[in-house]
């Protein structure tokens, strides 16, 4: 039972999110936990809370709703019931009291009076923030506590007419990261850098790509961060081809490269971090050629990480770089502006340079806003993270080319000057990479 801020800091975003919900009309909004899903048998997955509940919180049991509602500026919360024979089993669990005492509810109950308590704290509000579709459970409960009120109009009663997305709310308070949100992101950047220089230390010919997930996983562990934030990426020669490459059962040989895609979870905030290097300690020819281009690629695009900019023009620049270095190596033939405008980069960079990071590795907040992609403000945090594939079967390319994978990633912090590498201190370029590799 995790609530790594201050008290006060989650009663702050709550305050935030009352303005939004007077501002209008005295609405309420309403935020399930995540569901717990079943592993197998009456095993269940690790429990990860709903990142928005938590976010206002701190509070991180399962069979939980906080519902805050603006004419009174009021959250409550329904929670478990404290079970003492359930507690054997599973741990303690805060209880009704422990959500007011410690959690910073101002009314809690137990879980099983949601039916009973949700319609009367619909009452006479007319827009209800929740997110419909995403557990569809959940919505026939909501859906059913709405027409509880509706029943009740014949007294005098109204109920909610309009349903929004919280995310227009929420999803942008989060969006803009604060110093307290910033200095755990540091955090998992430093347990992350300690992981990756690991990893280039230690993997070796011949060990598998799961040995090197192991040694991530342990260190992610042993300081202190509770979880990986996402399925760690360990792909070896061909399988660095693969952008979402999760097997990590290869066994890797002398002369390829190796993918870490990997980042560990602190107090529920995302490290993304990718580096690309040689099994053997040193970069072959086509490899070093291909890593250079990258790295020119995402230095550039770090550079361009500026307020006012967007992630369009930031992509834009990198795949520039990119097919203009494919052309100069001899991998593509043509034009630079019409290779672009034809994407006849694409089968070698596919995906796009960036995206949010925070609480989830691809954080909430809007892209675009009005239709126009969105200009870069300080305390966004997003990735750069381009890349170069060559398949094993492109057989337009020549055969020493093929099989090569290289992907290199950061997490920038907006500021009003520079960015904020926040990843900076893992080795990146040719003569680090290669000497973290023979340490």
């Amino acid at each position: 039972m995790i609530c790594p801020f201050h008290t006060e800091l989650y009663k702050k975003r709550r305050e935030a999110v009352f303005d939004a919900l007077v501002a209008n009309g005295n609405a309420v909004s309403v935020f399930p936990s995540a569901p717990v899903y079943t592993r197998n048998n009456d095993v269940d997955h690790e429990y990860r809370q709903d990142s928005d509940l938590f976010y206002l919180t701190g509070y991180d049991e399962p069979n939980s709703v906080l519902v805050l509602t603006g004419k009174d500026r009021k959250a409550t919360m329904f929670v478990r019931a404290r079970d003492p024979e359930r507690e054997v089993w599973d741990g303690p669990r805060a209880g009704v009291d422990g959500a007011k005492a410690r959690f910073g509810a101002d009314e809690s109950f137990v879980i099983g009076e949601l039916a009973n308590e949700l319609p009367k704290l619909l009452a006479n509000t007319q827009r209800l923030y929740y997110r419909l579709g995403r557990d569809r459970p959940f919505d026939d409960k909501v859906l059913e506590a709405i027409d509880k009120t509706r029943a009740r109009a014949r007294l005098g009663v109204t109920w909610p007419t309009e349903v929004a997305d919280p995310a227009q709310i929420v999803h942008e308070m989060r969006l803009f990261k604060a110093n307290e949100d910033l200095n755990v992101m540091r955090h998992a950047a430093k347990i992350t850098h300690d992981a990756h220089v690991k990893a280039m230390a230690q993997a070796k010919p011949g060990m598998h790509e799961y040995e090197v997930e192991a040694l991530l996983l342990a260190t992610f562990r042993r300081s202190g961060s509770e979880r990986p934030a996402y399925g760690s990426i360990v792909g070896s020669g061909v399988n660095a081809t693969v952008l979402h490459y999760r097997s990590n059962n290869r066994k890797m040989e002398a002369n390829e490269l190796l993918l870490i895609d990997a980042g560990c979870e602190l107090d529920y905030y995302a490290a993304d971090v990718t580096r690309t290097f040689p099994i053997s300690g040193k970069f072959t020819r086509e490899q070093q050629a291909i890593y250079e281009l990258v790295l020119e690629a995402q230095e550039l695009g770090i550079q361009r990480t500026v307020k006012g900019a967007t992630l369009d023009a930031i992509h834009k620049e990198t795949v520039e770089v990119i097919t203009a270095g494919l052309v100069r190596l001899g991998l593509l033939k043509g034009e630079v502006d019409k290779l672009i405008e034809t994407e006849a980069y694409k089968p070698f960079y596919m995906h796009r340079t960036s995206h949010w990071l925070g609480m989830d590795v691809h954080d909430v907040g809007g892209y675009y806003v009005g239709g126009k992609a969105r200009p870069l403000a300080p305390g966004m945090v997003l990735t750069v993270e381009p890349g170069i594939y060559i398949a094993k079967d492109n057989d337009k390319v020549p055969a020493e080319w093929r099989g090569i994978g290289v992907r290199i990633e950061d997490d920038i912090l907006v500021t009003e000057g520079a960015p904020e590498n926040l990843t900076a201190s893992i080795p990146k370029t040719v003569k680090d990479v290669e000497h973290a590799c023979a340490a």
